[in-house]
């Protein structure tokens, strides 16, 4: 794939934000997601191995929670995280690729499981990564996501107000998950249980079929 046409390259300031805050990324979420972080990788199985795809690892937090049977890919745009992620512990066997969630670069049906944690609700198109994220797994997979999602009709003013601003340097908040699901329909809803703030953070499981 041309590197022109992925996705994530029409935010050029997201790309500059991420790079500019990977130093300080660890100490503004770790430790108050960490319990949502594992108890949403408590889905992937603890006695099959399978091939697991990161797709936005972000910092790597999620490594040292990962059940070490599996064989990990680990993807994300930006090479600032990447790089921290490369450095942190972690016993699992993981393979590091730069790319787009959106656009992903491997062959389809690739992966048994698809790790989602905090991505659908920062890149531009989270219709197009979860459908991605589809592609590259085989039938009867799971995809596991962590991230804040507003619920279908609920108002939210501030957090609708403020995305704008937010979705160029960070994050979007005003994304209803029911919505990007609709759009997907090989995936069917497994699990969804609130995680962190009043269930604005949720863990939801998908299976493909």
């Amino acid at each position: 794939m041309d590197p022109r046409d992925q996705p994530y390259r029409n935010n050029p300031l997201l790309r500059l934000s991420y790079s500019l805050i990977a130093p300080f990324y660890d100490l503004a979420v770790a430790r108050a997601l960490s319990a949502a972080r594992s108890r949403s990788l408590s889905s992937l199985p603890a006695d099959a191995a399978g091939k697991v795809l990161l797709s936005g690892i972000g910092t790597g937090l999620d490594l040292p929670l990962l059940p070490e049977l599996h064989r990990y890919t680990a993807l994300d745009f930006n090479a600032a995280m990447l790089n921290r992620a490369r450095r942190r512990n972690s016993a699992a066997q993981v393979e590091w690729v730069i790319g787009d969630s959106m656009a992903l670069p491997f062959e389809n049906e690739r992966f048994d499981h698809v790790i989602l944690h905090l991505i659908l609700a920062v890149v531009s198109q989270p219709e197009q990564c979860l459908a991605e994220a589809a592609r590259v797994l085989k039938p009867g997979g799971t995809i596991v996501i962590l991230d804040k999602f507003l619920r279908p009709q609920q108002t939210a003013l501030l957090r609708r107000a403020l995305t704008p601003v937010s979705r160029r340097i960070a994050t979007r908040m005003d994304v209803v998950f029911e919505d990007v699901l609709r759009e997907v329909p090989s995936l069917k809803l497994v699990s969804d249980v609130p995680l962190l703030a009043g269930g604005w953070f949720r863990g939801i499981v998908l299976r493909k079929m």
